[in-house]
């Protein structure tokens, strides 16, 4: 007899009933799995991590007086209903930026429509034997007052107002601390405002290493970067002329100097005119040659890293002191972003941005 035949015809014990059996399968079929509280790393998405953050970056760049354009370029932005992500500005770029983050455009719109020819000798006082004409402390009040305690990493969004240190050369990204100092920082134009010291470094303007900064943004991983670039001219300052000697008597070097005498005033107050036969004065000089420095800085910079949309305000009649020229120059940053936003929407910018 097989082994096979013998189990079949051996007594078995049977330790649970049919019905018991049938009764736990069923049991065991209806237990959920224990839920795991440990986040899938691999799954789960940042709702911070910049690169899921709709809309765009911003590089607001210098332009001294020309700045008030970014305030056009904010407000049609708005009204398109662009999402701004972050901000990196330098100069009157990180003022417009930083205030539209801290809800305070809307005063410095007004405050920028309200500068004329004479009052803005109100917001300026001058002093001798420094390391700037304007010691900046009644624009700094203003600043603090309007801004008070509000701090950088509070604004909700990324925010940097680029820097120079002046005794290394180092460009500063300021992220962290209080917004207004860093605004001011980032606006101390050498030679005009004095500089601004941070933690034992003497800060200067953004716009001597990084005028419109895209690098910033980038850092940041932003997904889609737009510069407002105030660069008044494209290819003027980058030409190459080609001239002969100049030869002046004494009398003749002298009636060109009395055509047009100096001052050294930093800005051109009562003046009518906004040419370049305009006296320059000292600080005219600087401001003019620092506007070339910088325009080939702007090209260097944008041609290693440049932006996805660039905005260039028309703003070839706006000088850099023409402070009292706001309504123009916001109007002018308006209409030219409207006509970009027009031209992006016919070639999917809008979903590229969502």
């Amino acid at each position: 007899m097989s082994a096979k035949d013998k189990t079949s015809e051996s007594t078995v014990t049977q330790l649970f009933e049919e019905s018991e059996i049938t009764n736990a399968r069923s049991a065991a079929e209806t237990v959920e799995p224990e839920k795991n509280t440990t986040p899938d790393l691999q799954i789960v998405k940042n709702a911070e991590d910049p690169k899921n953050q709709k809309g765009i970056a911003l590089a607001l760049g210098g332009g001294v007086a020309r700045g008030w354009a970014h305030i056009g370029v904010l407000r049609a932005l708005d009204e398109a209903n662009i999402p701004v992500s972050m901000i990196a500005g330098t100069s009157i770029g990180a003022v417009v930026g930083g205030c539209y983050f801290a809800g305070k455009l809307n005063e410095l719109e007004e405050f920028a429509r309200s500068i004329t020819r004479r009052n803005i000798l109100r917001y300026v006082d001058f002093t001798l034997g420094k390391s700037g004409f304007i010691a900046g402390s009644r624009l700094a009040e203003r600043l603090d007052h309007e801004l008070g305690e509000i701090r950088i990493e509070k604004l909700g969004k990324p925010f940097v107002a680029v820097a120079t240190e002046i005794d290394t050369g180092h460009e500063v990204w300021l992220e962290h601390g209080r917004l207004a100092p860093a605004i001011r920082a980032s606006y101390a134009l050498p030679g005009v405002f004095q500089p601004v010291t941070h933690m034992g470094k003497h800060l200067v303007d953004g716009a001597l290493v990084n005028p419109v900064p895209v690098s910033a943004c980038r850092a940041f991983e932003q997904k889609v970067v737009m510069a407002v670039n105030l660069d008044r001219e494209v290819f003027a300052r980058s030409s190459v002329v080609r001239s002969t000697s100049i030869e002046l008597s004494g009398d003749e070097h002298s009636e060109v100097i009395e055509a047009e005498p100096s001052t050294w005033l930093p800005f051109n107050f009562g003046s009518n005119t906004t040419s370049k036969k305009q006296k320059l004065g000292i600080t005219g000089v600087m401001i003019e040659a620092f506007n070339i420095i910088q325009n080939r800085i702007i090209r260097s910079r944008l041609a290693g890293d440049p932006p996805d949309v660039t905005i260039r305000p028309k703003l070839q009649d706006i000088g850099f002191t023409d402070f009292h020229m706001a309504n123009e120059s916001i109007e002018l940053g308006y209409k030219q972003t409207k006509y970009e936003l027009e031209v992006l929407a016919d070639n999917g910018f809008m979903e590229a941005i969502s």
